[in-house]
């Protein structure tokens, strides 16, 4: 069994001619491209423990396999903006797991694309919890209820945007979510 003990976040952004060499910019921006990524999808492992993307570095080694939560976008639309982000909500009780979120937006800021994969995240934990909301309401509503129900601790994200360069080259932005065992 493969439980991951650790997590961190990072993000990237890679501009280039080529779409595949924007990604690869954008996952050396990122500090995760000389690994295998496994894409995986959104759970937050019971007693994981979140740690900065420097820390978590120090423990991988160049061509391992590194499950990760990944979101993505690109474009080689002049001045169209994108944004990736990875949202989390991390539940009371640590021995219970947690969720991940992906978003992948145009048009949106930063801001936005982090507030909504955070709400992404929080809702489908509350949904686990058994916490009663209306998923038509706003994030900040949702955010009350949350805080009332006293089951999820907190949420976060992390959030990269970019811009299409003028000259019509790709840009790529990157959010992740990176699980050590």
């Amino acid at each position: 069994m493969i439980l991951p003990k650790k997590i961190f976040l990072t993000k990237g952004v890679g501009i280039h001619k080529e779409k595949l060499s924007s990604f690869e910019l954008a996952l050396r921006d990122a500090g995760i491209a000389p690994y295998n990524i496994v894409r995986v999808s959104s759970i937050y492992p019971p007693y994981c423990k979140l740690i900065t993307r420097e820390a978590g570095l120090k423990y991988l080694t160049p061509g391992q396999i590194l499950f990760t939560v990944i979101a993505e976008a690109y474009t080689n639309e002049p001045n169209r903006l994108i944004s990736s982000s990875v949202g989390m909500a991390f539940p009371k009780r640590e021995d219970h797991y947690g969720y991940l979120s992906e978003a992948h937006t145009y048009g949106w800021t930063e801001k936005k694309t982090g507030d909504y994969a955070e709400d992404l995240a929080a809702e489908m934990l509350a949904t686990i919890l058994g916490v009663k909301f209306d998923p038509n309401e706003s994030w900040d509503k949702k955010r009350e209820i949350w805080k009332i129900s006293n089951q999820i601790v907190r949420t976060l994200s992390i959030t990269q945007s970019a811009i299409g360069p003028k000259n019509e080259n790709w840009a790529t932005v990157i959010a992740a979510a990176v699980l050590i065992h």
